[in-house]
This record gives structure tokens, C-alpha cells and sequence, in this order.
């Protein structure tokens, strides 16, 4: 078993990275575990409170919990995964069940910034991107998927987003092994990645 840690900022293109890695495994080889389903639950914080929730920020994940969930996958063990919900910002009652598989990746802005975590990765990668093309980025999936303008995704960038990159994100680059520079475009990088994890899979 392999469990690699893929962080990056919003936008920088580290869902087309793990999308490459799970094509070209065997099918049923990957257990994705995305940080976003790791949020804390906030279903004690008043309605009204709970837009000015912080996700770019650590504070707001259950890493306990992950890390818990790594362990028993490390050892063969199955785990419920949480299922958070952003439209009321709380842990919903079902859950996702996941069996351990050859390749677990924990996939997430953050996915390098809780130290225990890191510990237990056997591969660290940052996906970087220069800021203007995340930017760009962000403003195509939000006003596409999330309905909102782009002076409002634009804002939220200014207020959070790239402050949060600064202090958190960006430095947690150098706890990787490995950096793919431009993000999803940069196949050569992509091939050697997956020729690196397909080698410890048929070990």
C-alpha cells in the first residue's frame, strides 16, 4: 500500500493530477480521500454564523479523524467516510464506506499542513500554479457551478483566498517530495508521478 498526499491551491489543478493517477491504475487499485469531506461539523453554530466559517483555514478540518481513517486503512481495516454538506455546512448522517485499496490519496488545499498527517503519507506532492491562471480558474468554476459573479469570487479571492495561500498553503511546499510545477499541464511530470506509483503498486 502507497498513501500519497496531494496539496495545492484552489484552482492549481490537483483533480486533474489524481484523475491521471486513476487511469492509469488497475480499476478498484484507489481509495480517494478529499479533505473537504473532513470538515468539522458546525450544526452547533447559529445559521446565521455559519457563512463566515473559514474553509481555506486548518483549523477548520477534523484531522483526528482523518488521520484515524488513514490508520485503519494502513492496517486493512474499512472506514465511514463523513459526507459534509456546504449548503448548511454540517456532517450529514450518512456515510461513505470505503474498503483499503492498493493506493489511498488524501486530496485537499491543506493536504501537507497537519504534521501527524504528513508523518503517515508515504509520498508528499505540492501542485503549483502561478496565481493569475488559479485565479482564472476559480472565477470558471464558480460562476459555472456555484452561481456566483465573478466580482464576488473575485472578492472572496482578495479576503480569504490569497491570504489563506500565503499562510498555509504555500508553505506547506516544502514538506513535498515532489513539485509539479503548472499544475494539470504539466504531463511530463504527470508520467513520471504515475510511473513512479505503478512501480510500488506491482511491487
Amino acid at each position: 500500500m502507497i498513501i500519497i498526499g496531494i496539496a495545492g491551491g484552489t484552482g492549481s489543478g490537483k483533480t486533474t493530477v489524481v484523475k491521471s493517477i486513476i487511469e492509469s491504475l488497475p480499476k478498484n487499485e484507489v481509495v480517494i480521500l478529499p479533505l473537504d469531506s473532513y470538515y468539522k461539523d458546525s450544526s452547533h453554530v447559529p445559521v446565521e454564523e455559519r457563512q463566515n466559517i473559514n474553509f481555506d483555514h486548518p483549523n477548520a478540518f477534523d484531522w483526528k479523524l482523518l488521520s484515524e481513517h488513514v490508520a485503519a486503512l494502513r492496517k486493512g481495516e474499512s472506514i465511514e467516510q463523513p459526507v459534509y454538506s456546504f449548503l448548511t455546512c454540517t456532517r450529514q448522517p450518512e456515510t461513505i464506506h470505503l474498503e483499503p485499496r492498493k493506493v489511498i490519496i488524501i486530496e485537499g488545499i491543506l493536504a501537507l499542513s497537519d504534521k501527524k498527517l504528513c508523518g503517515q503519507m508515504d509520498l508528499k506532492i505540492f501542485v503549483d500554479a502561478d496565481p493569475d491562471e488559479r485565479l482564472i480558474r476559480v472565477i470558471q468554476r464558480d460562476v459555472v457551478e456555484r452561481g456566483r459573479t465573478a466580482e464576488a469570487v473575485m472578492d472572496r479571492y482578495m479576503k480569504v483566498l490569497k491570504p489563506m495561500h500565503q499562510e498555509f498553503i504555500e508553505p506547506a511546499k516544502r514538506y513535498a517530495d515532489l513539485i509539479v510545477p503548472q499544475g494539470g499541464h504539466n504531463k511530463k511530470a504527470i508520467e513520471i508521478l504515475k510511473m513512479y506509483i505503478e512501480r510500488i503498486v506491482e511491487k
